[in-house]
């Protein structure tokens, strides 16, 4: 039998095993315990780099965020293990800064206390874009405190600071060394938010790990949606996708499992959740619970959004970067705005491919063009050496999917 733990174990009989192998893995075996509609899982339009994913990294498995140390079972290293490994929980992400603020709960002799006890431990810092130097010096100390991983929460902050965003994780990079796994968690709806940098924070030497705060109930939709929707367009950006659920705002049991299987069948590398202080006994009981692989899971082809003239947003500054390495002799502009010339290069690019000249970036296309390296770009603000920020980053998101919560 096998156990779904954050998608762990399916993640290990995947390794040597194309998506088709994997889907009739699913589809053999046994029954769950309930049943509700199994998914259609689509494959990677942009499959990660396993060269340049960490392999047995802290995303693997189960973890749970903590906010405050001191209000996680009153902190103490022993009740923190000894409840996280009743749920199998693995992994412990603890808030080590806010903004230019280090926090001094994450200090190395804690760190040490935890990790004795059979835990690892990664550091989250908040960060606000407004001393993102300094924000990247709190994430080297964290590491320099015996972090496993860092995760880099960013939200409403961050949206169209592009120049910051460079900043940061350039210098954070720079101290990590280019192995050392680094997370984003960042919006799940890559659509509603056009103006933020996804393609600075998950794009060449940023976060090798894409950490999307899925939280289904507080947003408002069903498990199987969020999932449909976030993979959909934070797979463009070819990062390894660990979900981040939610435990705060007392979910169902039936949802908590439905995340992890569904996690299971996306092939997700394992999941935490949103928080320790915020999770009731009962869910504490559910994440503890042993569980089936889905079965009757369907695989598919691989999906993407489709993009045509007018369109707005990160994705395109993304597809733009791609269309400079594919087509260098067609002038693009990294705008973020799919303009004339943006057709043009797309054009181009399809015919060059074999592909039908219809200018629009669809599934095939996108398919092909994501094979190429994007071009890299030092994005500046002020008198600073680079290109200018794209015109894109001065868009509103289209809605702020998630109530603000505490960080």
């Amino acid at each position: 039998m096998t156990r779904v733990r954050g998608a762990r174990n399916l993640r290990i009989r995947r390794i040597a095993l194309p998506l088709a192998a994997a889907a009739a893995l699913i589809l053999a075996a046994p029954a769950a315990a309930k049943q509700l509609p199994p998914p259609t899982v689509p494959a990677p339009i942009n499959a990660p780099d396993p060269a340049t994913t960490p392999q047995g990294s802290p995303f693997e498995g189960d973890g749970m965020w903590i906010w405050y140390a001191s209000k996680s079972s009153g902190g103490s290293p022993s009740a923190i293990a000894s409840r996280a490994q009743a749920s199998g929980i693995e992994t412990v992400f603890l808030k080590s800064s806010d903004g230019p603020n280090y926090w001094s709960q994450f200090n190395l002799a804690y760190v040490s206390s935890l990790k004795a006890r059979g835990l690892r431990v990664c550091a989250w810092q908040y960060v606000y874009g407004r001393q993102p130097t300094t924000e990247a010096r709190m994430g080297r100390k964290a590491i320099q405190n015996g972090a496993d991983c860092l995760v880099i929460d960013a939200e409403i902050e961050y949206e169209g600071k592009y120049a910051q965003a460079d900043t940061y994780i350039h210098k954070l990079r720079a101290y990590a060394g280019d192995e050392y796994p680094i997370g984003l968690a960042g919006w799940p709806y890559v659509d509603y938010h056009p103006a933020y940098p996804f393609s600075v924070f998950l794009g060449p030497g940023g976060a090798q790990f894409d950490v999307p705060q899925m939280y289904w109930k507080a947003i408002g939709v069903s498990v199987d949606r969020i999932f449909e929707h976030t993979y959909l367009w934070n797979s463009l950006y070819g990062r390894t996708i660990a979900p981040l659920g939610q435990t705060y705002d007392r979910p169902k049991s039936p949802e908590l499992d439905r995340f992890r299987e569904l996690a299971a069948a996306y092939g997700a590398p394992g999941v935490s959740w949103w928080s320790w202080q915020s999770t009731s006994s009962g869910a504490w009981s559910a994440l503890g619970r042993e569980l089936m692989p889905i079965t009757g899971a369907q695989s598919a082809l691989p999906q993407a959004p489709s993009l045509k003239r007018n369109a707005k947003g990160d994705v395109v500054v993304w597809a733009q970067q791609h269309l400079l390495a594919a087509e260098p002799d067609q002038p693009v502009s990294v705008s973020g705005r799919f303009d004339a010339a943006t057709k043009r290069a797309v054009r181009a690019f399809q015919e060059a491919s074999a592909l039908p000249v219809t200018g629009v970036l669809d599934t095939p296309t996108w398919q092909l063009l994501l094979q190429r390296e994007p071009v890299p770009v030092r994005w500046r603000s002020g008198s600073r050496a680079g290109r200018p920020v794209p015109a894109s980053a001065k868009l509103r998101p289209l809605m702020k999917e998630i109530p603000a919560k505490p960080h």
